[in-house]
């Protein structure tokens, strides 16, 4: 098995895994949304004067539809189809005006998921200096051929990835970086359970990995439940169907990179 993995596997079965990647990933749920006020009042006049074409629009403009509905997503996109389509307004109405206004504002100031705040924390966790190096932009990244990390947008990191390293899969990047001369290329995942969506994560990364002909170091800066040792798919695939691929935790990247 790659050794990298092992560490990963190591680490997260006898040391505090957990404690310690919270460093990384701290998945502490953000505080209720703001709610703009001058929308919550036309929400509210709406509601009263049970004008279902204002409400549904003025709730459009909010982050977050206090109701989930299959069609809502459709009318985000295409306000003018709530002209066309008076029964399905009729329809999402009858259930927002069965929740009151309370309930309605409640639901609209939800945090937002965990799982959508997961993203951008390791590149925060990276521009603490975590690696040991601070990221810099592409203009300081390309000036000279020093260890560096690309700090940027997963698009400029597959950009830049697509124009000098020969990467042509169409995915971005969460990390781009550069040691001992050799470039390093990956994606970064927090898969916090086994199945669905997780393991299509899980194989977003690992097709980063399978890209061909790219000159760069290729690998999946994975954590979580994958390290688990069980009979789990998921745990299998990583100990033998990709055992030789260079899938490590973000807490042994430090040292991957430096040995380089």
């Amino acid at each position: 098995m790659n050794n990298w993995t092992n560490l990963s596997i190591e680490y997260a079965n006898q040391r505090s895994y957990l404690d310690d990647l919270f460093a990384v990933y701290p998945t502490i749920p953000d505080g209720i949304r703001e709610i703009d006020e001058e929308v919550w009042s036309n929400v509210e006049k709406a509601f009263k004067k049970k004008n279902n074409d204002l409400l549904i629009r003025e709730l459009l403009n909010l982050g977050l539809f206090p109701i989930k509905d299959s069609y809502i997503a459709y009318l985000k996109r295409d306000k003018a189809a709530i002209k066309r389509n008076p029964r399905t307004i009729n329809r999402i109405c009858g259930r927002l005006y069965e929740l009151g206004l309370d309930k309605i504002y409640e639901q609209c100031s939800e945090p937002k998921e965990t799982n959508r705040q997961i993203g951008p924390m390791f590149k925060e966790w990276l521009r603490k200096k975590s690696l040991g190096i601070q990221p810099v932009d592409l203009e300081k990244f390309i000036a000279n051929k020093k260890d560096a990390i690309l700090d940027g947008s997963d698009k400029l990191m597959m950009d830049f990835a697509r124009e000098e390293l020969n990467y042509k899969h169409n995915k971005g990047l969460d990390f781009v970086a550069r040691f001992n001369g050799r470039y390093v290329i990956g994606e970064a995942k927090f898969l916090t359970d086994f199945g669905g969506h997780q393991n299509a994560q899980f194989a977003d990364a690992i097709s980063t990995i399978e890209t061909k002909n790219v000159r760069a170091e290729k690998i999946a800066i994975l954590d979580g439940v994958l390290y688990i040792r069980s009979n789990n798919k998921m745990y299998k695939s990583l100990t033998e169907t990709y055992k030789n691929y260079n899938i490590m935790s973000a807490l042994v990247l430090r040292n991957y990179l430096y040995q380089i």
